[in-house]
């Protein structure tokens, strides 16, 4: 099947619990994001409080002095930390990343292969979720985390 790619409409979003609206991405239910594409990333597991991205760094993610740029861990991780979140929002729910800290403890190259950027829910409450995740490669080395803070509100 061919990846569709897109914005799901806010009566999709509405309809549907996180988990099971998350799952209809990787099953092709629903279009997967555009920065997906663009970064070359692909929401790759997801459960009750927690979501997992895979990409792989490649050249046009590189900065000028040649490691890849901290946005590209940046949105792994965001993905990932905000993901989880949305794993437990109930129908009707909606949520926005208010808060994002993270630390990059060793270089990302493009011959790094292939990452995972895991998120873990650490608190939902009515209004606040929180999560944290990490940046690791296939051998588990750790190459950044991050926390998040995730503002909940009715769609």
């Amino acid at each position: 099947m061919e990846r569709q790619w897109g914005v799901v409409p806010r009566e999709t979003l509405g309809a549907e619990d996180g988990i099971d609206f998350l799952r209809g991405i990787m099953e092709g239910r629903h279009p997967s994001p555009p920065i997906a594409g663009l970064m070359g990333m692909e929401l790759a597991e997801v459960g009750p409080d927690r979501a997992v991205f895979a990409g792989t760094p490649r050249f046009d993610h590189a900065n000028p002095i040649g490691s890849i740029h901290a946005g590209f861990a940046a949105t792994l991780l965001d993905s990932a930390v905000a993901c989880a979140v949305h794993s437990l929002l109930k129908a009707g729910q909606g949520y926005t990343t208010v808060e994002l800290k993270i630390n990059l403890v060793r270089a990302v190259m493009e011959n790094t292969g292939p990452v995972r950027a895991e998120g873990r829910v650490l608190h939902l409450g009515r209004q606040i979720g929180t999560a944290e995740g990490q940046l690791r490669d296939e051998e588990g080395r750790l190459y950044a985390h991050a926390t998040t803070t995730c503002l909940i509100f009715p769609i």
